[in-house]
C-alpha cells in the first residue's frame, strides 16, 4: 500500500494514520472538523492536502450513524479503490451502505479491537493495535483485492486479522465490549452520591471496575444506538443472574441455617462462573492465558521510580509480565505488583531487596 485517505481524524482515524505515515503510506487526512485535521497533522499523521487521483485506501473512521452515509459518498466521489471503515458495529452499517446506493464489492467493515479512554487526535498513538485484534467482516460481495486491502492494513499496524460474520461480530462485541462499558458506568455511578468518607476508602479493586466508566458519553450513546440488541440481550442475563444474587445474599441474613446454607451455595455459584469466564479471557499476544506470581514492591511518588524499577528487574534478567500500581490514599507512596513466570519470583524478590527496595512478603 503506497497511498491512504483517512476520513475522521479521532483516536482511531489518527492512531491508523500514524501508523501508516511511520511505515513509508502515503496518507492525506480529512475531517469535517478543521481543528482536528489539522492537530493530526502536526502529530506527524499525514498530509492535510488532498490527493490528485483515487488512493488505493479510503479509511472511514467516523460515528457509526453515520459511517454508512460516508463510505456512500466517498465512493460515488470515486476518491479510492477500496473502502474500509472502523465501526464497532458491522451488520447494520453494512445493510444501509446497500439501502443507500453503495457499492457492497468495494467496501470492506473492519474494527480493531483497541481503544482508550480519551478520545480525539491527541489520544491517537501509532503502537495503538500492536498485537490486538483486527476483525474483517467480508461478505459474498466483497472484492478480493478489497480484502487483501485490509489484511494488509492490519499487518501494517502490527494487528491480527481476524475474519468473521457481521452479526456475529456484533453479539460478539456487545459481551466483551459494550456490555461491561455499562456495566462499569452502572458500579461508579454508585459512587457520584455516595459519603465523602466512603469514596476515600476506594482502592484497586473499584478502579480496576470503573476504569472505562471515564469515557466519553457521547461517543457511547453512538456506539450502543448502532447495536442496542444484542446488549440488551446480555444485559437481561446480567440482571436475571443479580437477582439471583441478591436473592442468596438476602438469604444469608436469614435467622434460618438451612437458608443460609443456599445463600451461601449461590454466592459460591456465581463467584465460581466468574472464575470460569475470567480464566477464558487471553493471556499475553492472545495466547492461553498464564498463571504469574506476583511481587509486591513499596515505592514512593517520585519521578524516574518505576523506570528504576523496571531498570533492576532487568538486571536480575526477569521479564515483568504485568504491572498495576496501587496509591496509598493521602500519601506520596504506593505499591507496584510485578507479575512474573512463577520460577522468576524468588529471584527477582531478591534481586530488588539486594538493591533497597521494599519488597513485601
Amino acid at each position: 500500500m503506497r497511498t491512504a485517505l483517512v476520513i475522521g481524524c479521532g483516536l482511531i482515524g489518527t492512531s491508523v494514520a500514524l501508523a501508516l505515515s511511520a511505515r513509508g503510506v502515503r496518507v492525506h487526512l480529512e475531517d469535517r472538523d478543521p481543528d482536528q485535521r489539522r492537530t493530526a497533522a502536526a502529530l506527524g499523521a499525514g498530509t492535510e492536502e488532498a490527493p490528485d487521483g483515487p488512493v488505493e485506501l479510503a479509511l472511514v473512521a467516523v460515528p457509526p450513524t453515520v459511517l454508512a452515509a460516508t463510505v456512500a459518498e466517498s465512493q460515488r466521489r470515486g476518491v479510492a479503490r477500496g473502502y474500509l471503515d472502523v465501526g464497532s458495529v458491522k451488520a447494520g452499517p453494512a445493510r444501509e451502505l446497500v439501502a443507500l446506493g453503495g457499492d457492497p464489492r468495494g467496501y470492506l467493515g473492519t474494527h480493531p479491537m483497541a481503544g482508550r479512554e480519551r478520545s480525539g487526535p491527541l489520544a491517537a498513538s501509532a503502537d495503538l493495535f500492536e498485537g490486538r485484534p483486527w476483525v474483517l467482516t467480508p461478505t459474498a460481495d466483497t472484492e478480493t483485492e478489497v480484502l487483501n486491502l485490509g489484511l494488509e492494513l492490519a499487518a501494517l499496524c502490527r494487528a491480527v486479522p481476524v475474519l468473521m460474520d457481521a452479526a456475529a461480530h456484533d453479539r460478539a462485541v456487545a459481551l466483551v465490549s459494550h456490555t461491561p462499558q455499562l456495566v462499569s458506568s452502572l458500579v461508579a455511578a454508585r459512587l457520584a452520591p455516595a459519603d465523602e468518607a466512603a469514596v476515600r476508602l476506594c482502592g484497586q479493586g473499584i478502579r480496576d471496575v470503573t476504569r472505562i466508566a471515564a469515557s466519553d458519553p457521547r461517543m457511547w450513546i453512538e456506539i450502543l444506538s448502532a447495536n442496542p440488541g444484542p446488549v440488551a440481550d446480555v444485559l437481561a442475563e446480567v440482571a436475571a443472574d443479580l437477582e439471583r444474587t441478591v436473592g442468596a445474599l438476602r438469604a444469608l441474613e436469614s435467622a434460618d441455617e438451612a437458608k443460609r446454607a443456599d445463600g451461601a451455595a449461590g454466592i459460591e455459584a456465581v463467584l465460581r462462573r466468574g472464575n470460569a469466564g475470567r480464566a477464558r479471557v487471553p493471556g499475553k499476544h492472545g495466547a492461553a492465558p498464564a498463571s504469574y506470581e506476583t511481587v509486591v514492591v513499596s515505592i514512593s511518588d517520585r519521578p524516574g521510580e518505576l523506570a528504576r524499577i523496571f531498570a533492576d528487574a532487568g538486571r536480575a534478567g526477569v521479564n515483568v509480565e504485568d504491572v498495576r500500581i496501587e496509591h496509598a490514599t493521602g500519601q506520596r507512596s504506593g505499591l507496584v505488583q510485578l507479575m512474573v513466570e512463577p520460577a522468576a519470583a524468588p529471584v527477582l524478590a531478591a534481586a530488588l531487596r539486594e538493591r533497597g527496595w521494599g519488597v513485601r512478603g
